[in-house]
C-alpha cells in the first residue's frame, strides 16, 4: 500500500498533520474544573477540531493575501479572515496577543543587540560568567 493510499483527497500528508497531545490535554486540564475529566477521544476530537479550524484559517487568509497581491500572508490577513468567516468575537483578543508578540519580539532584539554590542566573543562571555559565579560561590561560602 502506497503511502497516499487511504487519504481523504486532501493532500499527501495531511492525515499526519496533527497538533501536540500533551500540550492540548495540559490547555484542556488547565480550562476544566478538578472534578472534571477529558477522555481521550474527547481530546482527539478537539485537536482534530483545531486542526480544521486552522486549515480553514489559513485557506481564508490566503485568499485575502492573494486578493492583496501579497505573497505572505500577514497578522492583518489573518484577522480578515476571522472576520469573514464569523468569528469577529475573536479579534480584539488577536489583537492583543499580536500586540504582546511583537512587544515580546523588540524585546529580544534588545538582548541579542545586547550580546552582540558587547565585543566579546560568546566563549569570553561564557568564561566572565564562570568567574562570576565562582566569586559568587566563594562569598556565599564564606559567610556560611
Amino acid at each position: 500500500m502506497s503511502d497516499n493510499e487511504g487519504h481523504s483527497g486532501g493532500p499527501p500528508g495531511d492525515d499526519d498533520l496533527s497538533l501536540p497531545k500533551a500540550t492540548v490535554a495540559k490547555m484542556i486540564t488547565e480550562i476544566l474544573p478538578n472534578d472534571i475529566v477529558c477522555a481521550k477521544d474527547t481530546r482527539d476530537l478537539i485537536i482534530e477540531c483545531c486542526v480544521e479550524f486552522i486549515h480553514l484559517l489559513s485557506s481564508e487568509a490566503n485568499d485575502v493575501c492573494e486578493k492583496e497581491s501579497k505573497k505572505t500572508i500577514a497578522p492583518e490577513h489573518i484577522i480578515s479572515a476571522l472576520k469573514t468567516l464569523g468569528f469577529d468575537s475573536f479579534t480584539a483578543e488577536v489583537e492583543d496577543v499580536l500586540k504582546d508578540h511583537k512587544q515580546a519580539q523588540k524585546e529580544r532584539e534588545k538582548k541579542v543587540s545586547k550580546f552582540e554590542n558587547s565585543g566579546m566573543t560568546e566563549e569570553e562571555l561564557l568564561a566572565a560568567q564562570e568567574e562570576l559565579f565562582a566569586a559568587s560561590r566563594a562569598k556565599f561560602q564564606s559567610t556560611q
